[in-house]
């Protein structure tokens, strides 16, 4: 191995390396509990995985709230192929072709009931506000 290159790395970085992740697991277990108490908060005031907004003094709370839509693949190839709808079906669902087939009418929300998957993430946005 190069002298130069062994130098980069030193016990010092390393037992500072250690440290702060360390503290990063301490510091990642509370913002996990704030995000609980605050997700608990917004599901109370606004219900649950709905956007919502506060200020309190001079800070803006917001929860953003993404969905993620998906086709329960077996399920879905099925009853395409039911459905006689080749062209929609790839090794899985071509779920752009399908929703433009749902957007054109071509195919209905009930062909594929039981086939669609949702998931939702929650996210949360502290914005420190500038006092006037």
């Amino acid at each position: 191995m190069n002298k130069d290159v062994g130098s980069l790395v030193t016990k010092e970085m390393l037992a500072h390396y250690i440290e702060l992740n360390r503290k990063k697991k301490g510091i990642e277990t509370q913002l996990d509990e704030l995000k609980k108490v605050i997700n608990l908060y917004f599901d109370m005031s606004v219900g649950h995985n709905v956007r919502g907004e506060i200020t309190l003094s001079d800070y803006k709370l917001q929860r953003q709230v993404r969905k993620i839509e998906k086709y329960e693949q077996e399920e879905t190839v099925k009853r395409l192929e039911e459905l006689n709808l080749m062209d929609l079906i790839q090794k899985r669902p071509d779920e752009r072709k399908i929703k433009s087939a749902l957007d054109l009418g071509l195919l209905k929300d009930e062909d594929l009931a039981g086939c669609r998957i949702i998931n939702t993430s929650q996210a949360i946005y502290v914005k420190h506000l500038d006092s006037k």
